[in-house]
Order: C-alpha cells, then structure tokens, then sequence
C-alpha cells in the first residue's frame, strides 16, 4: 500500500473508529473482544483497501467484515464447548436485564417521530456532529439541536423504559 493509501486508510479508522467500536460491541456484547473483533476487521480491510473502489462504502465493508469475523470465532468457540455432568465453578452473568432495555429502548426509538427517530440515531449511534446531521437531513444545526432536544425529553419520559430501571 503505498503513503497516499495508507495515509487514507488511518484517517478513516481515526474517523469511524469509535462508531465501528460500539457496532462491534453490539455484536459481541463484550468491550475486550468488541475491540479484538475490530481489530481483525479493520486488518481485513487494510489489505483490501486498494480494491474497494467506493471509498464512501468502507463502513458496510468493515461491518460485513465484523459479522463474518464473529461467527466465524462463534463456530470455533462452539467446537470447544463439550455437554458434561458438572456445573461450572462460577456463576453465568445473566444479561437478560440489559436485553430487555435494549428491546425497550428499540422500542421507545419507534414510538418517535421519523426525523427525531432519525436524529437521534445519527447522534448516538452513529456519532454525527450536529453540522454532519444538518447536512445529511438539509436542515439547520439549530434544527438538529431542537429536534435531538425535543427526541431525548420524550425518551426520558417514556414510562416503558422507566420500567426496565
């Protein structure tokens, strides 16, 4: 990979780096082995940086990477796992708690409205500036500002996920 390339390829991770890090952690539910996933994607990547023509398109790229990457541990860690009589020495966490206010959260994000629901999501979940959501919706940053405003003070009253407290 020659400078020009390589020097792309790190302003892209510099830049989508902390997005690519929580959909990883989506995936694995796991910060440590978010990052080790990461990581491999990004390596995979890296060495196919010269042909990926669409360099608008890398997101879906590392993400599809990511997916393959993780079933493919999933179906290796599934190879070691064997039945047996005994139980484990420590107890399984039990992360149904944090499955039930993911689903609550998915949830209360559709009870919005579509341009807060929208808003919202490039805020937190994809990690947008107020200037980058303004431009992608074509509306003003005071816009996006009122509008994630308006979006969070109805999730923080909704009661179904006052519920999952």
């Amino acid at each position: 990979m020659n400078g020009t390339r390589h020097e792309e390829f790190r302003e892209y991770v510099a830049e989508r780096g902390t997005v690519l890090l929580r959909a990883a952690t989506q995936l694995t539910s796991d910060r440590a082995e978010a990052e080790d996933l990461l990581q491999a994607a990004l390596a995979k990547t890296y060495l196919a940086w010269d042909r990926i023509e669409d360099h608008n398109a890398v997101d879906g790229y590392v993400r599809r990477a990511m997916v393959n990457t993780q079933i493919s541990w999933w179906r290796r860690r599934k190879l070691d796992v064997y039945p047996t009589d005994r139980l484990p020495d420590r107890p399984v966490d039990d992360h149904t708690d944090r499955s039930g206010m993911r689903d609550a959260l998915g949830r209360a994000l559709r009870r919005l409205p579509e341009r807060q629901r929208l808003a919202v999501m490039l805020r937190y979940y994809e990690d947008m500036s107020e200037r980058e959501i303004a431009e992608v919706l074509g509306v003003s940053v005071g816009t996006v500002k009122s509008t994630v405003s308006r979006a969070m003070a109805k999730l923080r009253d909704d009661d179904a996920l006052d519920e999952q407290h």
